[in-house]
Formats: C-alpha cells, structure tokens, sequence
C-alpha cells in the first residue's frame, strides 16, 4: 500500500507471475493455487493465471463500481470474461460482494448485488469480507449473500479465526485465512505456526 488502482506495473506482473509458476511447481496438482492482483487488475490477474498454471484469481470489484481509499474502481467484467475465454476457459473468477475497504458508490439491497455480481459478472463464486483486513465478516450479511447466491459457492474472505471458523462455515463453503495465522495478527509478518495449527484444529 498505496495500491495501484487498476493497472500495476509490468514489473509487478512479472514477478507475480514468476512467484505463481514456482508455487504452482511445488505443490501437488490436486490443490487449487489462485492470485489477486491489489487492487483491482483483473486482467493481469487472468494473465498470470494462464500462464503458470492457475486454477482462480480473485477481484476485488469485478461488477458494479466501489468508492476505495484508491479513488472510484469500476468492474471490468466484461473484458474479464472474454480474456478468461480467450485465454485459460478454466480459470473460475472469485469476486467480493462490498468488498473491504470500500463503499458501493449507491447503496442498493446486497441481494440484488449479488445476483447481479452471479448473474451479469460472471462470478463463480462469491467473497463476503469485513470492512478491513483482519476484520470480521458481518454474520447477518454472510447469510443474506449465502442465500442470495443459491448453489453458488460462498467464502468468508476476512477476520476468520479458531473461534469464529466453526460458526461461519455453517453458511460459507470455505475460507480465505492471512492476517489471523500472522505472528501476533500482524498482516505483514510471516506465518505462526502455533496459529495456523489452532486454525487447523478448530475446523
């Protein structure tokens, strides 16, 4: 942070692809490996799923548009879908619904987004967040979004912890864990491993 709005550097793509490719080598085929490129480069993110062998990427704001701490980020579902078709069909797309760190630019019911994130963006699956990273999901809103999306899969993207996992995954297909598994819960610093085996224990 800052981020980049949309577009990173090349650079940055490079490396991400070199990391994903290495990645991807060192871990058994039977385990989905996916990318996000902050804040919102879907493209690239496509890209570098296509080219190391990825099997989802994730965005950020993949339909609609969300005031961010970047300025106002629109989704590019359109050019998405037809990079995904031009490029890796089997890449599947996991989208925020109010992603953190961010407002819709008009308020509208959540159930409406996420028909419409399913429905017009394309979205495999759907992301329910907190309002920051390390921050809680809503369990009222995680419902709502759980029951909007039908069969869809839906994953709590933040704020998961041992005492929080069991209770979410009434309603989520699954997690997306970083900031809790940090020595002492610190986004930046690398992976306790007393932390991640709590994780581990409580699900």
């Amino acid at each position: 942070a800052p981020f980049f709005k949309d577009r990173v550097p090349p650079e940055t793509i490079a490396a991400l692809t070199c990391v994903a490719r290495a990645v991807r080598l060192a871990v058994p085929d039977s385990i989905a490996i996916g990318v996000n490129v902050l804040r919102n480069d879907a493209p690239a993110a496509m890209a570098i799923a296509a080219a190391a062998g990825l099997q989802c990427i994730r965005v950020n704001v993949l339909a609609g548009a969300a005031v961010t701490d970047q300025g106002l980020i629109e989704g590019e579902a359109a050019r998405l879908l037809r990079d995904r078709a031009r490029l890796a069909p089997h890449v599947r797309i996991l989208a925020d619904v109010r992603v953190k760190h961010a407002a819709p630019l008009a308020t509208r019911p959540l159930r409406d987004e996420v028909h419409d994130l399913l429905g017009r963006g394309g979205a495999d699956a759907v992301l329910v967040t907190g309002s920051g990273t390390g921050n809680a999901a809503d369990h009222g809103e995680l419902r709502e979004v759980a029951e909007a999306a039908g069969d869809t899969p839906v994953l709590v993207a933040s704020g998961v912890t041992p005492d929080s996992i069991g209770t979410l995954l009434e309603h989520a297909a699954g997690v997306i864990v970083g900031t809790s598994l940090k020595t002492g819960g610190v986004t930046t610093n690398p992976i306790d491993p007393a932390r991640a085996a709590a994780l581990t224990a409580a699900t």
